[in-house]
């Protein structure tokens, strides 16, 4: 089987560094608070999606989509992206520039969280990784003339879409589900689950740029960065020493068989 048909992605890229990283489980989180800035894309999200209903359902369909399109076979991975764009177009939300606006906040939440946890990755690589994602954002729809292809485009794009962005009432509604998010009694009460995602999800928020916790209404303290940064450090570092093989999605492992890459 040759490369083409193994996957989007190649083991040795940096896409696959970073997603296969225990510290995708912040930058997730923070990918949707960031995400929910941009009025027009909330609003769309609000009325289109049934998010209060189906929480954990939504944040499962998100990362699925993520690992199918980083991990699964070239098959696998433009089934599920047609199937997202038939969706958007029937929904109305497949407007290229809030599909760039969603896209590029992943990428930034991602990159962010997974350099700021202790993953290295050099200057260079931090480039690779936001060129590499192109192929995300021409997945959704997106003309690649649109897309920064580096760290430096990147931040010149938060820059200039500054202006259109605030912590509209859907956003602050989502922000709070996302730290309270609703969970059936048993798991509640019966479970640490509560407590841990709420700790999980304040890290992700205090992992926001100041300028998103500032449209938030959140205080940013002298030292808080810091502080996340050590925080987020620690728990990829303990996560890294639990079986984490063990918790791959199976999509992961097959990727793993498939390119002949030593689960150890």
């Amino acid at each position: 089987m040759s490369n083409v048909e193994l996957g989007l992605f190649t083991p040795s890229s940096i896409t696959w560094k970073i997603h296969s990283d225990p510290a995708m489980l912040i930058g997730g989180i923070r990918a949707l608070f960031q995400q929910a800035l941009h009025p027009q894309a909330m609003a769309g999200v609000a009325e289109h999606s049934n998010f209060r209903e189906d929480a954990w359902g939504r944040l499962q369909r998100t990362g699925d989509y993520v690992t199918v399109v980083t991990f699964g076979t070239p098959a696998e991975a433009n089934a599920l992206t047609a199937r997202v764009r038939k969706i958007h177009a029937h929904l109305g939300l497949d407007d290229p520039k809030l599909l760039l606006w969603v896209h590029m906040s992943m990428i930034d939440s991602f990159l962010d969280v997974a350099v700021r946890s202790g993953l290295a990755l050099s200057k260079a690589e931090q480039d690779q990784y936001v060129a590499e994602m192109v192929l995300f954002a021409q997945a959704v729809g997106i003309d690649e003339s649109m897309v920064p292809k580096n760290v430096a485009e990147m931040k010149k794009y938060f820059i200039d879409i500054a202006p259109e962005l605030s912590a509209s009432d859907d956003a602050k509604r989502a922000a709070l589900f996302l730290t309270i998010p609703p969970l059936p009694t048993a798991v509640r009460f019966a479970t640490p689950a509560a407590p841990a995602w709420a700790a999980v999800a304040a890290l992700a928020g205090a992992a926001l740029p100041n300028w998103a916790r500032a449209l938030y209404g959140w205080p940013t303290l002298p030292g808080q960065g810091l502080a996340t940064d050590i925080a987020m450090t620690a728990l990829r570092k303990s996560l890294l020493v639990l079986p984490f093989e063990g918790l791959l999605p199976p999509v992961l492992i097959e990727a793993k068989i498939r390119w002949g890459v030593n689960a150890a």
